[in-house]
């Protein structure tokens, strides 16, 4: 039975509502960390208590990513996208009116298993409206939603909750999940998993999936060990004042957002450059300010690089992998969704085991080391003759797929 075709309006429709539905789940993952002490006043815990409401979160989208996208791998698409926006709303309405830490607790754990999946599934959805040579473009507008959480998304709600109170914000998030529901439900075709160019990578490449995952991996694990600890680097290291801080974070948001709305529109022509190029700045980044960052100035330009490259490093490994996915490509984001979200658990842990031994400066060093490591995986596998496949292989690619424009 033929699948129902959308138009370009009812794709970039659906495409809109996904970007609004990753801003909404990434900044609920986020939102504790600008309210902790009000939370933590409020439902008389600890702040390190409030502050296992987000690692718990992290952890748990690391752990279910891909025995989940497995699981539901022959449900409808429509049918998961509405289930799992429909549990961001129900989620944050309870956590908003049970004043309990553990119903919190299990709350934001529900929302981390929907997160899990909604990102897994979401690029394959909407790269699966568009013609395949558009396909960076369209994850590039997916990132750009999840990149704008940090920069607008946890600053608004932590401004909302200081002249309300905590529970406002969480009210507010899940609400945004309504428009994206109605949207997804109306807009989207119905079709099965496996239909369409989306639904499995391009070119399947063992070898090199494994090489993307290990970039994730090394370049997550990497910057999070240094950047866990911006604040005190910027105050002690950089001589910065503690309210210039802030304005340095959101300098470094903002660049996030332009850098990933840059690459995102190169991603197609130059994927091997977009993912190459940032991994290299973000090592940049992380060894100058080891370097020379008590400079107020490197420190700064150094911000810039830094905010210029995780986000376009996520979003450029996200393309390639639905690009070389041994198998489906929901599995296949979902492995490096893993691999983002185990990085960020494991950066933090190294840095704080890192920074009484060589201090502050110190964790910056080993995440830059991370980083070149990662670039040198990108740099052997451009060399000639790793790129090499057996005769034939490039025959089985589907025929609309431009040559030039393998990862």
């Amino acid at each position: 039975m033929p699948t129902e075709k959308p138009t370009n309006r009812r794709g970039v429709a659906v495409v809109a509502a996904l970007m609004l539905g990753a801003f909404a789940f990434n900044t609920t993952e986020n939102l504790p960390i600008g309210i902790l002490k009000l939370m933590a006043d409020d439902l008389d815990r600890s702040l390190s208590a409030i502050g296992l409401l987000v690692s718990g979160y992290g952890l748990t989208v690391a752990l279910v990513s891909v025995p989940i996208a497995r699981l539901t791998r022959s449900v409808p698409r429509r049918l998961v996208l509405c289930a799992l926006l429909a549990a961001l709303l129900l989620a944050s309405v309870v956590s908003a009116l049970v004043s309990s830490y553990w119903v919190l607790m299990g709350a934001r754990l529900v929302t981390a298993v929907a997160q899990a999946l909604f990102w897994a599934v979401m690029g394959p959805v909407a790269v699966g409206l568009f013609p395949p040579q558009v396909r960076g473009r369209v994850i590039g507008a997916l990132s750009v939603g999840g990149s704008a959480a940090l920069v607008l998304g946890v600053p608004g709600g932590t401004w909302l909750g200081q002249h309300t109170s905590w529970q406002v914000p969480f009210l507010v998030v899940g609400a945004l999940a309504v428009p994206a529901f109605a949207v997804i439900a109306t807009a989207l075709p119905t079709s099965r998993p496996e239909e369409g160019h989306a639904a499995h990578g391009v070119r399947p490449d063992k070898r090199r999936f494994v090489v993307v995952l290990s970039v994730t991996a090394l370049t997550v694990t990497g910057v999070f060990t240094g950047y866990t600890y911006i604040s005190q680097f910027l105050v002690d290291e950089s001589g910065f004042s503690e309210a210039s801080v802030s304005t340095l974070l959101l300098v470094l948001g903002v660049t996030g957002i332009i850098g990933v709305t840059v690459y995102g529109r190169l991603l197609d022509r130059f994927p091997r450059a977009t993912l190459t190029l940032p991994v290299a700045t973000q090592a940049v980044a992380l060894l100058g300010l080891y370097a020379a960052g008590g400079s107020r100035a490197v420190a700064t330009v150094m911000i810039v690089f830094l905010g210029a490259s995780l986000g376009p490093i996520f979003m450029a490994t996200q393309s390639q992998v639905m690009y070389v996915a041994p198998g489906r490509t929901e599995t296949a984001i979902a492995a490096n969704g893993a691999a983002f979200n185990s990085g960020v658990a494991a950066g933090a842990l190294a840095g704080s085991l890192l920074l009484p031994l060589l201090g502050v400066r110190g964790t910056f060093l080993v995440g830059g080391l991370m980083t070149l490591a990662a670039l040198g995986l990108l740099l052997e596998e451009h060399l000639p003759g790793r790129g090499e496949r057996r005769p034939g292989a490039a025959a089985a690619a589907p025929a609309h797929e431009d040559a030039g424009a393998r990862p």
